[in-house]
């Protein structure tokens, strides 16, 4: 089973940015998504330095892909868009607008955000040149081993949610904005100050989740410790992990460990825990009864 690593969510200082990816590169992941997913206002502070960071990335052997941004809504997101597939680079796409703008036989992958929930929305992906698709995070086991079963007749890598906050919707209002009392246009890049994402409670101080810009998250963070083998035996080809800002290369090298089975069940996510400690796991989408359970609790 092989390791992507999806796009980074958050917005980082373009130094981060850049050590992040370089650091990556030293890593024991297979595949890497980059780009900007959720706000194209972030995307001139790091966008010269990308070619640099798929370069290291290819040079380390890691397959790499770009992104599509998740909403496209303005004229300049559609043409940013429309530029993807000038790169000469893989893409990914987060929103169906973006396959007007790749060239007719082109391969690419679907991400998360996109719905593909049955095999019929599978088949027709197939159809206009997916190889790859990551799985909405809220599919039960059951869903997802018949999607697996039917990709595998199309030729179709099929990916699941790994590790990381949700991805729950994006919205055409910048909450972070809004917090701080000012408009999408100006919103000064608050959500800088957040990068992981800023907690959100309800009135009587309970986690509910976490707001990113104009992107809704989960309080808490899958992690599929507990479900690896499961996930295995039902012929998924990879776990996705997203970045964070804090330990994620230990995060990588754990899950390659608990992939060549030389790291027992129940212990990456002990020490997840252990490390943050004001952090909540779940896998509940999968097997529990609502998405916030976590089998390991």
């Amino acid at each position: 089973m092989e390791l992507t690593v999806g796009p980074n969510q958050f917005f980082w200082p373009a130094d981060t940015w850049s050590g992040f990816y370089n650091d990556l590169a030293g890593s024991p992941v297979d595949r890497v998504v980059i780009g900007e997913l959720v706000c194209s206002k972030r995307l001139p502070f790091y966008q010269e330095r990308i070619p640099e960071a798929i370069s290291k990335l290819v040079e380390a052997g890691i397959d790499v892909a770009l992104t599509s941004l998740a909403l496209v809504t303005l004229k300049r997101e559609r043409k940013l868009t429309s530029e993807l597939a000038e790169m000469g680079i893989a893409i990914e796409i987060n929103d169906l607008t973006a396959l007007a703008h790749l060239p007719e036989g082109t391969g690419f992958s679907v991400g998360p955000l996109v719905n593909v929930y049955n095999e019929g929305t599978l088949r027709w992906l197939a159809s206009r040149g997916a190889r790859r698709v990551c799985l909405p995070p809220e599919l039960p086991i059951k869903s997802v081993e018949s999607l697996v079963k039917a990709a595998a007749d199309l030729g179709v890598a099929i990916e699941v949610w790994g590790h990381g906050r949700l991805p729950l919707a994006i919205s055409g209002r910048c909450y972070h904005a809004r917090l701080h009392g000012r408009t999408k246009d100006n919103c000064q890049f608050a959500c800088e100050d957040d990068p992981d994402g800023l907690d959100v409670r309800t009135e009587d101080g309970r986690p509910f989740m976490a707001m990113n810009g104009v992107q809704t998250l989960s309080d808490s963070y899958a992690c599929t410790d507990h479900q690896i083998e499961l996930l295995r035996s039902v012929g998924v080809s990879a776990l996705r992990l997203s970045p964070q800002s804090q330990g994620f290369m230990q995060l990588c090298s754990m899950y390659r460990q608990r992939l060549d089975r030389n790291l027992n069940r129940g212990e990456l996510s002990k020490d997840v825990l252990s490390t943050n400690p004001g952090i909540r796991l779940s896998d509940g989408f999968l097997l529990g009864a609502c998405g916030a359970d976590w089998s390991g609790a």
